[in-house]
């Protein structure tokens, strides 16, 4: 599969449940084409009770665990 086909994209969603695994979270996430997004930011997830919004694209990053 390509690398085009793996990726998927950015800002597709406005909500994500992420877990601790993932931590830190960032906007946008790993594996989304960055060629139309904004630029990556770190999200204080766990200093803001388990939910973080981004600030470029509004998306809602909340711990599922």
């Amino acid at each position: 599969m390509s690398e085009a086909k793996k990726q998927t994209q950015a800002n597709a969603a406005q909500r994500y449940q992420v877990s601790r695994s993932d931590l830190p979270v960032h906007c946008p996430m790993e594996g989304t084409t960055l060629w139309n997004s904004h630029p990556m930011v770190y999200l204080p997830i766990e200093e803001q009770g388990g939910e973080a919004k981004c600030p470029y694209c509004g998306a809602v990053y909340a711990l599922k665990d």
